[in-house]
C-alpha cells in the first residue's frame, strides 16, 4: 500500500451532491516532470497526464550573516530554513544535497597527480611502510561511507583514512551529527582495513591536510593567526 504525506493537498473543486472517483497512477522519479513529460502513447482515453513534483523539499529560505570567529568579524554565516514534505526531515535533505554538491565539485578537486615510481625501495623505509603510508593518506571518500558519516567527516575537515584512525571514539562522537551508528560504520570500515579508531603513527606517515597547513583547525574551523 501507500501513505498519502500531504492529505490536506486540494485535488480538486466540486459542486455540492456530486463525489468524485479517480484511478490514480504512482511512480518513482527524480525532480519535476510536465505533464507532457509523462503522456504515454498507449494512454487509455480520458487519462489525464499532470505535473509531477517528486522533489521532498517544498521550500528553502537561506540567509548570509556576519559572524565573528576570534578577533575577527568579516567571517561569512549561512543560515539554512528548509521545509520537506515528509518523506525526509529537513537534515537529511541538507545531506543528500550537500553529497550530491561536493559529488559534483570532485572534478575539480580529484585531479590526477603526476605519479614518480621508483625500482628500488628508498634506504631505510620498508615496503610495509611504504604501502602504510599509501593506505593512511586515501581519501576517506573512498572507504564507501553514507551520506552522513561522510559530511560529518568533511565537516571535521577529516580527509584521509590516516587522520581518522588517529581519532579516538569519545573525539568522533563530539562532533555535530555524528552518533552511535556512524561511530559502528566507521570502526567496520577501519577493521576492514586493518585498522582501528585511537592509532599512533610515526611522524611523517600521515600528510597534514591542506586546510590546516593554510591555517584551519583541525575541526575544520578557521583558526586565528
Amino acid at each position: 500500500g501507500y501513505d498519502v504525506l500531504n492529505p490536506k493537498q486540494v485535488i480538486c473543486t466540486l459542486d455540492k451532491k456530486h463525489k468524485f472517483d479517480a484511478e490514480l497512477d504512482v511512480r518513482v522519479g527524480r525532480g519535476f516532470a510536465t505533464g507532457d513529460e509523462n503522456k504515454r502513447p498507449d494512454q487509455p482515453i480520458g487519462l489525464i497526464p499532470i505535473d509531477s513534483i517528486f522533489s521532498p523539499v517544498t521550500r528553502v529560505k537561506y540567509a548570509v550573516e556576519n559572524t565573528r570567529v576570534g578577533q575577527r568579524t568579516d567571517y561569512d554565516k549561512l543560515i539554512l530554513e528548509i521545509w520537506t514534505d515528509g518523506r525526509l526531515t529537513p537534515d537529511d535533505a541538507l545531506l543528500q544535497a550537500s553529497a550530491i554538491l561536493r559529488h559534483h565539485l570532485d572534478v575539480f578537486v580529484n585531479f590526477n597527480e603526476e605519479v614518480i615510481e621508483f625500482d628500488e625501495t628508498p634506504a631505510g623505509v620498508s615496503e610495509e611502510n611504504i604501502k602504510l603510508k599509501k593506505l593512511l593518506n586515501m581519501s576517506v571518500n573512498e572507504i564507501e561511507l553514507s551520506v552522513r558519516a561522510a559530511n560529518c567527516l568533511n565537516n571535521a575537515n577529516i580527509t584521509t583514512v590516516g587522520q581518522l584512525a588517529q581519532k579516538t571514539e569519545a573525539e568522533m562522537l563530539k562532533y555535530r551529527n555524528f552518533g552511535k551508528k556512524s561511530l559502528n560504520e566507521i570502526k567496520d570500515k577501519l577493521q576492514q582495513l586493518g585498522l582501528s579508531l585511537g592509532m599512533k603513527f610515526d611522524p611523517g606517515m600521515v600528510d597534514m591536510p591542506a586546510a590546516v597547513a593554510e591555517g584551519a583547525s583541525p575541526n575544520g574551523t578557521p583558526s586565528e593567526k
